[in-house]
């Protein structure tokens, strides 16, 4: 059941209204380890068009934001590739709380606490919108794709795997 409430002023809320971003909010109810599949399951959106905000590290443990569709996984050693690194994993739930200032399930690629590359994966910018995390859990907001370009200098990959 979606919820109906007005949510609170997150730092990536705050973030796309000072930069005059247009946005639409999608409040639900959090499901632990419920992913994007559940959030569009409840909001009834196409979990293609909802897109995940991972934290990953470098061989290095340099953290970076990979955005991936919310039915696709990343193929990691594609995207070390892709990106020049010698490896890519996830960050544990942990590290990726202190690179973004963010908890997991409720990370939202604007305004996190530490500046890091992001990627995105390049079919997401052909959608005409996306639902990306709002800096809470259970809680969307819908945007032009285009705007993790022009916000974040998003860098367009190819990494996705069908889940």
């Amino acid at each position: 059941m979606a919820k109906k409430d007005k949510v609170s002023e997150t730092p990536a809320t705050a973030l796309l209204r000072q930069q005059g971003v247009g946005f639409t909010e999608h409040p639900y109810d959090y499901l632990e380890h419920g992913g994007a599949q559940h959030s569009a399951q409840v909001l009834g959106i196409d979990p293609f068009a909802v897109v995940k905000t991972l934290i990953m590290q470098d061989q290095d443990a340099k953290p970076l934001v990979v955005l991936m569709h919310g039915n696709r996984k990343v193929s990691t050693k594609n995207l070390a590739r892709q990106i020049g690194l010698k490896s890519v994993e996830p960050c544990a739930p942990e590290v990726a709380n202190r690179h973004s200032g963010y908890l997991v399930g409720g990370t939202s690629p604007f305004a996190t606490r530490r500046a890091m590359p992001v990627y995105i994966e390049e079919t997401i910018l052909g959608l005409p919108r996306i639902c990306i995390n709002g800096g809470r859990r259970g809680y969307l907001v819908g945007i032009d794709p285009q705007v993790c370009v022009h916000l974040l200098g998003a860098k367009p990959v190819n990494c996705a795997l069908a889940e």
